[in-house]
């Protein structure tokens, strides 16, 4: 399990396990993480925790957040990276190395035309790399995702199949075949679909408008997808089906 080291001028306050989908970080009393500091604003930061990877959000505060001695607004967590809110530290330690689950992590879905996935030729080929994940970019259209060493192998029991309805890759597909797949325009709205033992799960990550399913919007909860729901994310209307 991934956690947090707390500190400040060099002495360890605390360690938090991220233990929750969303973990808050902030100085209000309701946060998971509250840091009672005027340097803190009351809903600082908040990191998104899907299975093995976990990602570290400003929420527009005061005084900003920094990695590595660096302002972000949104970053991909990796083992040993320091956030930094005011005078304060915050050491993440990540539950596996990133090399470990790399192939846990599905190509995202960029929803522009030329960068979904084409159909598969006739006879075996090896599998095309997934671009570099770059969680910090600013342009709307760059994608998140991260190398996939080699393909997985198909998932026990029904294939998941995303197919876009509108747009210029209306009728394009892509086969959910990894643990987590993100979809979206970061900067703008991302979420991504796991796959779990219970089924097919989508999770809000970023953005201030939620995924819509079926008509209507998600909560900051998973939410379990069904055969022939409707998504709806960054002006998008997807299928999601079994094949």
């Amino acid at each position: 399990m991934a956690k947090l080291i707390l500190s400040m001028d060099g002495l360890v306050l605390k360690e938090v396990p991220l233990t929750k989908e969303r973990t808050t970080i902030g100085r209000r009393p309701h946060n998971d993480i509250v840091i009672d500091n005027l340097a803190v604003s009351g809903e600082h930061a908040v990191i998104v925790t899907i299975l093995n990877d976990s990602f570290l959000e400003d929420l527009g505060s005061t005084n900003g957040t920094m990695v590595n001695g660096q302002p972000i607004k949104k970053h991909f967590l990796q083992n040993n990276d320091m956030v930094e809110l005011g005078k304060y530290k915050l050491k993440f330690i990540a539950d596996l190395p990133r090399a470990t689950s790399a192939n846990d992590f599905e190509k995202t879905m960029v929803l522009r035309p030329n960068m979904m996935p084409k159909p598969a030729a006739a006879g075996p080929a090896p599998a095309p790399a997934a671009p570099g994940y770059n969680p910090t970019a600013t342009q709307p259209h760059e994608s998140i995702a991260r190398p996939a060493e080699a393909p997985a192998a198909a998932p026990a029991g029904p294939q998941a199949v995303i197919q876009i309805l509108n747009g210029p890759n209306a009728g394009k597909e892509l086969q959910l075949t990894k643990a987590l797949t993100t979809l979206g325009r970061p900067g703008v709205q991302v979420a991504v679909i796991t796959r779990r033992p219970q089924g097919y799960f989508i999770t809000h990550v970023e953005g201030s408008t939620f995924p819509v399913v079926n008509g209507k919007a998600l909560s900051l909860e998973a939410h379990a997808l069904n055969n022939h729901d409707i998504l709806e994310l960054s002006g998008t209307k997807m299928e999601f089906f079994f094949k």
